[in-house]
């Protein structure tokens, strides 16, 4: 199998001290500098900008034992940016350990029975959104309104998700029950009450007991702890958190609409 006929393409980063040292943007960097000799044509070569080459140039120069870029001065064209011969072999080393890892991933695809359900299971956690809270659960019950539709999504044993969408959407996204969808809410439209018994209504309430408490220049964020181990992030005022007087372990119950929760595909 050629890399051209990967069904999964492998990136490799490797760490030193903890920290991130050399990967694939990095290491691009390196190969487009030795090519250009210059730091201007080999950022703009490989899509970064001229300040965050020269961040990763320094930081890459920073964590190993001898340089990988050095400046030049002089010369026609006054000077530029060279690999070092540390710098060649690393980047040599580095696509080496680089081509036996994908040959590794092909011969583990190759060999895993179901491989294309591990790869679903994976795209699952890739997903990059701003709403803070991101569950992922299974379609069990419609109910159609004149112009809406009341969606409930299974995210565990115990807890359903309610979310409420148009009819249009429904139809546009092909949903259905059994469908396994995202459920996305931000941490704002997340209220929080002391009061376990009921008292306020709304479609979607999970209780739990507060896990984290992180105070910010003027909002407090609350993370909430469910039996089921799953967590959901709310981000109120600091007066408001004050006046609650909120600890962590309290019991409390997250109340959000279901009109601010949203809802995507898994492909």
């Amino acid at each position: 199998m050629t890399e051209g006929e990967n069904r999964f393409k492998g990136r490799l980063l490797l760490e030193k001290d903890g920290i991130s040292f050399l990967g694939g943007s990095r290491i691009d960097l390196l190969e487009a500098i030795g090519i250009h000799g210059s730091i201007t044509h080999a950022a703009r070569s490989v899509g970064m900008s001229y300040r965050g080459a020269w961040d990763a140039v320094d930081a890459m120069n920073n964590q190993s034992d001898q340089p990988l870029v050095e400046r030049t001065t002089g010369g026609r064209q006054g000077g530029g940016t060279r690999l070092t011969e540390h710098g060649r072999r690393v980047v040599n080393l580095f696509r080496a350990i680089e081509g036996e890892y994908q040959k590794t991933l092909n011969a583990l695809v190759d060999s895993i029975e179901n491989f294309d359900e591990f790869h679903r299971l994976l795209r699952k956690f890739s997903m990059t959104t701003s709403a803070r809270n991101q569950f992922i659960g299974r379609i069990t019950r419609l109910t159609e309104g004149p112009v809406n539709v009341d969606v409930r999504i299974q995210i565990d044993k115990k807890n359903e998700i309610v979310a409420v969408i148009t009819a249009e959407s429904v139809k546009a996204m092909g949903l259905a029950e059994g469908v396994e969808v995202y459920a996305l809410f931000k941490a704002v439209s997340v209220f929080l009450t002391t009061d376990l018994a009921g008292h306020v209504s709304t479609e979607n309430r999970f209780c739990g007991t507060i896990q984290r408490i992180h105070e910010g220049s003027v909002n407090t964020e609350i993370t909430v702890r469910l039996d089921s181990e799953k967590t959901i992030t709310s981000v109120v005022n600091h007066e408001i958190a004050q006046k609650m007087n909120l600890t962590e372990n309290m019991p409390v119950c997250a109340l959000f609409s279901a009109s601010s929760v949203i809802l995507a595909l898994v492909q």
